[in-house]
């Protein structure tokens, strides 16, 4: 059929879910990422995978440094921060229509019904009038 993604639940005790959102927070991923992280070294590794504190860890991890490093070009990283920006100032200028928006709102609903003026009462009996009438 295909490669469909399935659910799993862990059920840990509040110490090891701490320690784990810190890890999360570390490496600046999900605590999701890290369960995922974990259940692929656990499959790739046919169930041999071991925990071990980062400080314990010596030079024989196969993969080279750890933890990995990556390099990202600096225009990786100005665009993404330039994207940042842009969406804060789209926030911002969300709010501000948002607050338009509330502002119009109120002064339709402050109208009174007497401030509508009905087309129909507008044309007089003659057909004719010197009176001048402002919409908006």
């Amino acid at each position: 059929m295909g490669n469909k993604n399935k659910t799993i639940s862990f059920r840990v005790n509040e110490d090891a879910f701490e320690t784990l959102r810190e890890i999360a927070e570390e490496r600046d991923i999900s605590l999701s990422a890290v369960f995922r992280d974990y259940v692929d070294q656990l499959v790739a590794h046919n169930g041999q995978v071991q925990v071990v504190p980062e400080d314990e860890l010596g030079p024989t991890v196969e993969d080279g440094e750890f933890p990995p490093t990556v390099t990202v070009p600096k225009s990786f990283i100005r665009e993404h921060e330039r994207l940042e920006l842009e969406a804060e100032h789209l926030r911002e200028q969300l709010d501000e229509y948002k607050g338009y928006v509330a502002h119009l709102r109120e002064q339709v609903d402050d109208e009174e019904a007497e401030d509508v003026i009905y087309l129909e009462d507008l044309d007089d009996e003659s057909g004719e009038s010197d009176e001048t009438v402002r919409l908006g």
